[in-house]
């Protein structure tokens, strides 16, 4: 009984620290009507800002990172990227009512990474002076790749095998070649547009100069005094949008609502077991284990959903986007003290 007092107490604080706040402000805004808007140049210059920051700190850290201790984490995490995204494929996928082709891409969304939700939880145990690994942002792409190639690979092999059954042809999108012959050439074609996305271009591009260069003058004096103040702009943002996408749910299967309130629970476990792993065998923090159950239990809000559009235009984006955003997107970052109370009742803090 203690233990779930426990999570309640730790959910009820957490939602009074303004990362929440903002979140559910911008939700209470949406429902009451309000014009109030964040224009989309000042949007992507928030996010752009946020990942160089995440960036430059995983660099920063890696350069005197022990290999070994970064290279555990990252495996398990494009492990757990695939992991989501076969569960989804072989349950959401194969609803009755639910097209494989929207169901693959919804479960590629969801196993993708929302930085911005992997920001607010940094956010948190920052706050709460909970320690984790530096170079956590380097995970990022290694579980968000993962997921979103496994998703359009199987989607499209589905389709060339669906199109060889009935005897037609199937086009796939994006620039690659169709039917089983064109796999490494659809996997290719796949890792260099998503690398070349707006997300991962420039959280790759944080982790290169924190790497290479050295740039911990202009981290310290610009990039963390305004982390704070720009991921309370991005969380009301966020908060408005998915009050608003919550109604496109209306022109999709209810499977997608199940899937959009349940999935990000239990991708969180995979992430969760995945991060008891790493610290049974490499040591890694408890924090770390959040973070990890965190990005696994989150969908990507800003990489996934270009990259399903243009790899997979026969996919019905009010599909992915709106379970995503209007409700995956939200149960993730509010699961956040979940896993922190999990953490604290297993191997500690």
């Amino acid at each position: 009984m203690d233990f779930f007092t426990d999570i309640a107490t730790t959910i009820l604080s957490q939602m009074q620290k303004p990362t929440l706040a903002f979140l559910l402000g911008g939700m209470m805004l949406a429902a009451l009507g309000s014009r109030l808007e964040v224009p989309q140049p000042v949007y992507k210059f928030v996010v752009m800002v946020l990942l160089l920051k995440v960036g430059l700190s995983a660099g920063i850290a890696i350069r005197s990172a022990d290999l070994a201790t970064l290279v555990v984490p990252a495996l398990l995490a494009a492990a757990a990227g695939v992991a989501i995204v076969l569960l989804g494929g072989a349950t959401l996928a194969r609803w009755r009512g639910v097209a494989p082709m929207d169901g693959m891409a919804t479960a590629g969304v969801f196993g993708a990474v929302s930085a911005s939700t992997l920001a607010a939880a940094m956010a948190m145990l920052d706050a709460e002076n909970i320690s984790y690994e530096g170079f956590i942002g380097a995970l990022y792409p290694f579980m968000d790749v993962a997921a979103l190639v496994t998703a359009i690979l199987l989607a499209r092999l589905s389709a060339a095998r669906s199109a060889t059954t009935s005897g037609g042809t199937v086009t796939v999108g994006g620039g690659g070649s169709g039917g089983m012959s064109g796999a490494g050439g659809m996997a290719r074609d796949i890792l260099v547009d998503t690398l070349r996305s707006p997300a991962i271009s420039a959280l790759l591009l944080g982790i290169a100069i924190g790497v290479l260069g050295r740039p911990e003058s202009v981290y310290q004096s610009f990039y963390e005094p305004l982390f704070r103040g720009l991921l309370s702009i991005l969380m009301l943002v966020m908060g408005m949008e998915a009050w608003a996408r919550l109604s496109e749910l209306r022109k999709v299967a209810h499977a997608y609502v199940l899937y959009g309130l349940t999935a990000p629970l239990i991708h969180g476990l995979i992430g969760f077991g995945a991060g008891l792993i790493a610290h049974q065998l490499t040591g890694f923090s408890g924090g770390g284990v959040v973070l990890l159950a965190v990005m696994a239990a989150s969908s990507s809000d800003i990489s996934g959903p270009p990259t399903m559009r243009a790899a997979l235009p026969e996919a019905n984006s009010a599909s992915y986007v709106g379970a995503s955003t209007g409700l995956g997107t939200p149960v993730a970052i509010l699961s956040i003290p979940l896993w922190i109370a999990l953490v604290e009742r297993t191997i500690g803090l």
